[in-house]
């Protein structure tokens, strides 16, 4: 089948293409550079996992807070004008880590992290309907998923940096030790710690900037902007009314907490897990963020496996069949008290996780039609489970030990629910697509 690679407009797609893809790229660096923070802050400043977790409170509710301003923004004007907000909200958000730093207090990074998310929203809710524009419809569901391979990419190289230039070169006091420092000797070592942490976030806006130049100077296709109306209350009635889909918002708010929780709190699994076995707290983060590092890998190559798999499975049956697998690793999770068979069912639960936001996605945007702009935004939106479950997660951990077993062990329920939500919503879409 021959595909043009002319827009409408006369504009070739391959250019465009190319730079929109790689924003999928960074978004994921992004996102899971940010994971491994929570950990970084809580040593850092002294804190609690709890108070750690209002990194991902900003970082993910962002993503809620500009999901439907993006959408009506894209309609109002294009899809091009969204990518650059986007970037530019991007940019100034890691650009802000170097005022935070000054400050010596928590709460700037707070606000620079959910400015930089607000910036990832608008990404988010342009780049994945612009793909799906840029080329023929037949060939729409192959583009979108070339370019979201890009994307765990990303995640990978956001691990990496976080594990290589972050945590390997913070203080090496642990939590406890940092405790019993005077309020100068405390300040000296929050400062160094502060000013490793802020470089690559530095580095990455100095990068989105550039990326933001070159695609403002780039001719793009506009063949998807031609409608301007918003009909916001009309269109928001219509796509609430099918049950795929307000169904699928709501299944994807516990996908994205899951996700979250299994990413973020492997690293407080693994310190607890290895320092337990006599190992010094700072190697145990290391060694933990190396099995985080494999738990992506493993993400990557699943998600290429499943999507062979969806040629003969249909989508809701192999996501039911996904989410029961995850329960049982998760189970896993929760009883191999202080056995590194706890780690290997974390790991794992990754592998069942690869295809659960894209599958989700395409089964509550089914049908859409010219509604999928704002479809797209409730489902961003619904990213706001990254933000709400992680510190309920959090309370859990910070009580030590619970029921006879340690904590983190325990906190690994809200995971084992969320996935049972998705089994649900998995059994009742296993037949409508």
């Amino acid at each position: 089948m021959k595909v043009s690679i002319v827009s409408k407009d006369g504009v070739s797609y391959l250019l465009p293409f190319i730079l929109i893809t790689a924003c999928f790229a960074l978004w994921g660096f992004a996102n899971d550079i940010t994971n491994p923070m929570v950990k970084a802050f809580s040593k850092i400043f002294r804190m609690s996992v709890t108070d750690g977790t209002l990194v991902q409170v900003a970082f993910y509710g962002g993503y809620f807070a500009m999901a439907f301003p993006a959408a009506m923004f894209i309609r109002k004007f294009t899809y091009k004008a969204g990518v650059l907000l986007g970037l530019g909200l991007y940019a100034l958000g890691a650009l802000a880590f170097f005022p935070a730093k000054l400050t010596g207090n928590y709460y700037p990074f707070l606000l620079a992290y959910f400015i930089m998310t607000c910036g990832l929203s608008f990404l988010e809710t342009s780049c994945n309907p612009y793909i799906l524009s840029m080329g023929s419809e037949e060939t729409a569901t192959r583009r979108l998923n070339l370019a979201q391979a890009f994307n765990p990419i990303g995640s990978l190289l956001g691990m990496y940096v976080a594990m290589n230039f972050i945590q390997n070169r913070l203080h090496p006091l642990d939590t406890a030790e940092r405790a019993q420092l005077s309020l100068p000797e405390f300040e000296a070592i929050r400062d160094y710690d502060l000013s490793v942490l802020i470089a690559p976030y530095l580095i990455i806006g100095v990068v989105i900037l550039v990326m933001l130049l070159v695609i403002r100077a780039t001719p793009m296709p506009r063949n998807a902007d031609n409608s301007k109306s918003i009909d916001f209350i009309p269109t928001l009635k219509r796509i609430f009314s099918k049950r795929h889909y307000k169904y699928g918002v709501v299944t994807q708010f516990f996908y994205v907490g899951a996700q979250i929780m299994c990413w973020t709190f492997i690293i407080q699994y693994g310190t607890h897990l290895f320092t337990s076995q006599g190992m010094e707290e700072q190697a145990a983060e290391v060694l933990s963020q190396k099995y985080n590092i494999i738990a992506m890998v493993i993400f990557c190559v699943s998600r290429f496996i499943c999507t062979f798999i969806l040629k003969y499975v249909k989508p809701g049956r192999l996501l039911m069949v996904l989410a029961i697998a995850a329960l049982v690793l998760t189970a896993g999770v929760i009883f191999c008290v202080e056995s590194v068979w706890g780690m290997y069912c974390l790991v794992g639960v990754s592998a069942c996780m690869s295809l659960m936001f894209p599958t989700i996605y395409g089964i509550a945007l089914k049908g859409m039609d010219d509604d999928a702009k704002f479809g797209a935004a409730g489902l961003i939106m619904a990213i706001l489970g990254g933000s709400v479950l992680p510190p309920v997660q959090a309370s859990i951990i910070d009580c030590k030990e619970l029921f006879g077993m340690p904590a983190v062990n325990v906190s690994f329920i809200l995971p084992f629910i969320c996935f049972v939500v998705i089994v649900i919503y998995g059994y009742h879409m296993r037949r409508a697509v």
